[in-house]
């Protein structure tokens, strides 16, 4: 019966950092972004448990607010689904020196030609943490302005055919909701925008250079291994 079910507080409802000891690692297959990796893990019990999954650097999605509610998105095809989708500008945490923040700038200007001069956070997620290591920190960037791409910055693959539109606000939740937007970056993105408004709670989001606790247990994840 639900009834004798605990219920948490909002203070016992967060996740919690663990880590169960690996007894064995093994790199099964490599590639440019990530590895496909096998970890036998020593359960709480005793026992023991292979576990695959894909390495990942990390990545940064950008929700780009103009000021007349219209969202700033790229078209770009994505091979492995075979769908051009409707994506906020997004990409990956492959610079050890940068932050999140760093990023997410970094890939306004590249993908979008912007900048912003109010950087907020909407939501953390993991794309799927039962085989994928990744994890994505979105930003709310609003008060836009023209920026050219960073200096070395160079167009090349699926970038060169991409486009660079606006979509308004309540046309992409609609989009979402009707199941013709699919990319978890701009459903994730979108209706937390929409969450956090609804809400009222815009001005109360986090700053953009908040803490990141996913990336602070990830690398002290791989520096003991």
């Amino acid at each position: 019966m639900l009834s004798e079910r605990r219920v948490l507080t909002a203070q016992e409802a967060v996740d919690s950092p663990a880590l169960w000891p690996i007894v064995s690692s093994e790199v099964l297959g490599r590639g440019a972004i990530s590895n496909f990796v096998n970890d036998v893990v020593e359960t709480p019990d005793g026992q023991t448990m292979h576990r695959q999954y894909l390495s990942h650097p990390g990545a940064v999605a950008v929700i780009a607010l103009d000021d007349s509610d219209r969202v700033v998105v790229v078209r770009q095809y994505r091979h492995p689904v075979g769908f051009v989708l409707t994506e906020p500008p997004a990409g990956l945490l492959d610079a050890e020196d940068d932050s999140a923040l760093d990023a997410a700038q970094r890939e306004l200007a590249e993908e979008a030609l912007l900048a912003a001069d109010d950087w907020r956070l909407l939501v953390d997620i993991f794309t799927s943490p039962g085989c994928n290591e990744e994890g994505i920190r979105f930003f709310l960037a609003r008060g836009l302005r023209p920026t050219p791409r960073p200096e070395g910055f160079v167009v090349e693959h699926e970038e060169l055919d991409m486009e660079i539109c606006l979509v308004p606000l309540p046309d992409l939740v609609e989009a979402v909701f009707a199941g013709t937007v699919q990319s978890p970056t701009m459903v994730t993105g979108i209706l937390a925008l929409e969450a956090a408004r609804a809400s009222g709670r815009l001005d109360q989001l986090r700053a953009g250079d908040s803490p990141w606790l996913a990336r602070h247990v990830r690398a002290e994840r791989h520096r003991s291994a």
